[in-house]
């Protein structure tokens, strides 16, 4: 049998099975199909095209030049922006599955438009920017012409109670200036990377929920350093990048001022619901790659006199991998009709059940394949120990565990207390 990485393993180009019993409109349907059949097309023969670029230290922090022949081909195929309902006419729960065909392929994302942080800084100009942050800003990111970041974290202070942010925005006649060190700014490092939205304060004396605005700054402003680039266990992710910036004495117009003062976390709301689902999507498309790369060993290989497929461990691991797959497949499908149907706010609980569940789901999923691999595994001649440095970080990026699970708690007790 041929699969994981071989062709005749690539999703078919029917519906899934396990979608079947949900209703998705026509346009939806084509264009999933569609879409694997540009997976199958132009982005599985790239991969090997794509590592070797970024592997190579003279060419890590540039762009494969494959990946722009991609996005054009994907714009003219209609294959864009599908994650913005405004822009694609597709809810949330039609675009799940199309982002977990992306999530197969780490640069998948990108080749479609709909790759973080990009797609939740365009989010955020959508909802709250104004029309002069629209024209200029928005519009080249719709278009793929341009990229983002997003500084919000930073490494004096613990940044899971984003409270405790300490960035200063501060008014100074039609200016305001920034001041702050921020890291884990992802997409800085890349070379089409042209605007951060930083999150600081500019009401100190407000509640404590209202003393945090966001702000566009351009890369190239006067003051704007980019330190270091920091590596996930010992992965750069070059040339997208995860940056530690330094914004010292940064003047931009009072004109980039997103929302208002004091409106960082309802911004910060908007943004990171579907943004974290859109996570979740991907990461069962890569828990599946590797469930297929396991099974692939499993009927390859041979230990102790019989395939590995004939052991119990092994079997037991392929089903485990099937089951906590599809759980979590269920509760990203349940997140986002929450999302379609009652909005992000109101959708929260689930939203934090997922951003918990999928990625401990894909950790133990990539894990045991990694397992399974042996020493392969572990190697640069496997895609799964890069696979499981991403989705471990996942654990952590968009807020960690235990703060997804307290408001899992608090909802749960709250909806409790009405009964």
């Amino acid at each position: 049998p041929r699969v994981g990485n071989s062709p005749s393993s690539m999703p078919t180009m029917s519906l899934p099975t396990h979608l079947d019993f949900i209703h998705y409109s026509d346009k939806a349907r084509k264009t999933l199909i569609l879409l694997k059949q540009f997976m199958m097309e132009y982005i599985y023969p790239a991969e090997e095209e794509c590592y070797k670029h970024v592997i190579n230290p003279d060419t890590m922090w540039t762009i494969p030049p494959i990946i722009e022949e991609l996005k054009e081909k994907a714009r003219l195929a209609g294959l864009w922006n599908l994650f913005l309902p405004s822009e694609s006419g597709l809810t949330q729960m039609e675009y799940a599955p199309m982002a977990e065909q992306m999530g197969r392929c780490l640069f998948a994302s990108e080749v479609f438009n709909c790759s973080p942080p990009d797609t939740g800084n365009m989010e955020v100009l959508h909802l709250y920017g104004s029309e002069y942050q629209k024209r200029v800003w928005l519009k080249p990111l719709l278009d793929g012409k341009i990229r983002s970041c997003f500084s919000m974290t930073e490494p004096a202070v613990a940044s899971s109670d984003a409270t405790n942010i300490e960035c200063s925005i501060v008014r100074i006649g039609n200016e305001y200036e920034v001041n702050g060190r921020k890291w884990w700014s992802s997409g800085a490092g890349d070379p089409r990377c042209q605007v951060a939205i930083v999150m600081g304060i500019t009401n100190p004396n407000e509640d404590r929920w209202k003393r945090h605005s966001m702000i566009l700054v351009p890369l190239d402003t006067p003051g704007v350093k980019l330190i270091r680039p920091l590596s996930i266990f010992g992965y750069l992710d070059a040339p997208h990048g995860h940056y530690e910036i330094d914004f010292n004495h940064v003047r931009v117009p009072a004109a980039n001022l997103i929302h208002g003062e004091g409106k960082g976390f309802e911004i910060a709301q908007g943004r990171l619901g579907p943004g974290r689902i859109h996570h979740c999507m991907r990461l069962i498309g890569l828990a599946e790659r590797a469930l297929e790369m396991m099974c692939e060993r499993a009927f390859l290989r041979k230990a102790f006199g019989k395939r590995l497929l004939h052991q119990q461990t092994v079997r037991t691991a392929i089903a485990d991998s099937r089951i906590e797959i599809d759980e979590s497949r269920l509760l990203v499908l349940c997140a986002a009709h929450a999302i379609d149907t009652v909005g992000t706010k109101q959708a929260r609980k689930q939203i934090a059940e997922i951003k918990v569940a999928a990625a401990n789901m894909a950790c133990r999923v990539v894990d045991r394949a990694i397992q399974i691999h042996g020493g392969m595994g572990v190697s640069q001649d496997s895609k799964l120990s890069h696979w499981y440095a991403m989705a471990r970080s996942l654990r952590i990026a968009d807020g960690p565990d235990i703060v997804h699970l307290e408001t899992v708690t608090k909802q749960e007790l709250k909806e409790k207390a009405k009964l």
